[in-house]
């Protein structure tokens, strides 16, 4: 069954939609609290994303652009913003749909099913500059070639690509890693943080993997927003 996120503030929208797509035969998830948008969204393993533009906190384009740098999830734009110059600025962030409300379920079906298809065997790949990491195996594939990452890095690589660039907690990754942060010892996160670090160095990926002290770790490249900067100057400062 396919999985599809709905972020819309409107609550009686919002169910209209997720009624819809679960008598259509969908999974449902929704955001309900709008704050740090972006990262929640991390959290859910999803196929489809249908996003409003006018939301508390983060607009819908702002998220657009966070999600599109950290995966390669298809968004559809549902909004009562119906100016082309929206439109046109939505697909630029990565959109892949563009409707505007009211509308009409079927139509709404259609575009859903459309994409869908078009992504199927693509919603396990991250997609960045120069290359790709298989969320499934781990794989991670750059200027022709194929690297194999061992299960902790990969999965270290896949959540830290998730965030965007923003700082991910040291209980987030051994949570990722260990299903657990108690009992863990903190040295055995950093073992796995230093092999990673060798990888994306030897692999030539133009990324790297900061830490940031009393906190975690985030992912710093000149295609990634420093969201969390502000935030990491006033707790912290980088220890690399």
């Amino acid at each position: 069954m396919k999985r599809i996120l709905v972020i819309e503030d409107e609550v009686l929208v919002r169910d209209e939609i997720a009624i819809l797509l679960e008598k259509a035969g969908y999974q449902v998830d929704k955001i309900t609290d709008f704050k740090e948008t972006s990262r929640q969204i991390i959290k859910y393993k999803t196929d489809l994303v249908i996003l409003d533009l006018n939301l508390p906190g983060e607009t819908g384009f702002q998220i657009c652009k966070n999600l599109k740098s950290a995966s390669s999830v298809p968004i559809l734009i549902l909004t009562s913003r119906e100016q082309l110059k929206d439109e046109v600025y939505a697909l630029k962030l990565g959109a892949d749909e563009y409707l505007t409300k009211p509308f009409r379920s079927e139509r709404l079906l259609a575009r859903i099913e459309n994409l869908l298809k078009r992504y199927e065997g693509r919603n396990n790949l991250l997609e960045k500059d120069n290359f790709l990491l298989d969320r499934n195996t781990y794989t991670l594939y750059i200027d022709g070639n194929s690297i194999l990452l061992p299960k902790n890095q990969g999965k270290l690589l896949e959540t830290l690509l998730m965030s965007g660039g923003s700082v991910v907690t040291k209980e987030e990754l051994s949570m990722k890693l260990w299903n657990t942060f108690e009992f863990i010892d903190e040295n055995a996160l950093q073992v796995n943080i230093t092999r990673l670090k060798k990888v994306i160095r030897e692999a030539g990926i133009a990324l790297e993997v900061k830490s940031v002290r009393g906190i975690g770790y985030r992912l710093k490249g000149s295609d990634l927003k420093d969201k969390d900067e502000n935030k990491v100057n006033e707790v912290s400062r980088d220890e690399e």
